[in-house]
């Protein structure tokens, strides 16, 4: 019995083993094999690392690539446009402070993105694009005047727009778009800014009041003249006519008075003379 299981023990234990060896096989295959694949996404490039020849200057683009393990790294970039924004603080030509808000659509040179990774690494935008946005911004707004920047804003834009995209060039960085969405003053402009409105409304005040008072005295001087000539005409008349022109104006004035009285019901004409004592003592005797 010994004997005979003897061999039959050994044998498992040998299958076993070999088993085990197999196993491990596999595993450190597929092990291996994992650690010589990589996948880089849409969207997306790598830039390999050879510990013997330094960065490759081959970009690999989307898919699963193989690589040799411990020698060689691969490092994702994301060639995406993406948005930045950011804040500057800067000075005028006439030595006001104005803040500043500037948006970024920005992405790597696909094909430089080895000397990108040689020279900056991977957060190249973060490392680039707010000093030279800040440097730029300060130069052109350097350039006007505070008021100029509101009345020449275009103008203000795309000198920012070209110096921006010229210097980010410089790094292998394009600029798909730039744009200066915020813009404000500081208080002492501001305060000053509304105290000019004040005072240009109280100028423009203190002119109407004087063309008002110019336009009086031109009417006071003509109705004068007025009054002149009309005075004129009449002692002109008086002289030539005697004084048969003031009668006549005595009774077209007592026309107009007459007139206006007998449109009044409370009104009532008494003659002169035996006829209106005959009406009052008749007036007097209906009264009792």
């Amino acid at each position: 019995m010994a004997a005979a299981g003897g061999p039959g023990g050994q044998a498992a234990i040998s299958f076993l083993t070999n088993l085990a060896r197999g196993a491990i096989g596999l595993g450190a295959g597929a092990s291996l094999l994992g650690a010589s694949l990589y996948t880089v996404d849409g969207g997306q490039r790598a830039v390999i690392f050879d510990r013997f020849r330094g960065v490759l200057p081959e970009t690999v683009g989307e898919g699963t690539h193989f690589l040799i393990p411990w020698l060689q790294k691969p490092y994702i970039f994301d060639i995406r446009t993406r948005p930045h924004t950011f804040t500057s603080n800067s000075g005028t030509k006439d030595l006001q402070m104005v803040n500043l808000s500037l948006r970024l659509l920005s992405r790597p040179d696909v094909l430089n993105l080895p000397t990108i990774f040689t020279s900056l690494g991977t957060e190249y935008d973060e490392k680039v694009l707010p000093s030279i946005g800040n440097e730029v911004l300060k130069a052109v707004v350097a350039q006007f005047n505070a008021d100029q920047l509101l009345t020449d804003r275009p103008h203000v834009s795309a000198l920012v727009r070209d110096a921006l995209i010229r210097r980010a060039r410089e790094f292998n960085i394009i600029l798909d778009d730039v744009a200066i969405t915020h813009l404000s003053y500081g208080i002492e402009f501001s305060l000053a800014v509304e105290k000019k409105q004040v005072a240009q409304q109280e100028a423009e005040r203190s002119k109407f009041l004087v063309a008002k008072a110019e336009q009086e005295r031109r009417a006071a001087i003509v109705r004068a003249e007025g009054e002149s000539e009309s005075a004129r005409l009449i002692s002109e008349a008086t002289a030539t006519a005697g004084a048969g022109l003031i009668q006549l104006r005595r009774i077209e004035a007592a026309k107009e008075i007459a007139t206006e009285l007998s449109k009044s019901p409370n009104v009532a004409y008494i003659p002169s003379g035996t006829n209106g004592n005959m009406l009052l003592g008749l007036n007097a005797a209906l009264s009792r």
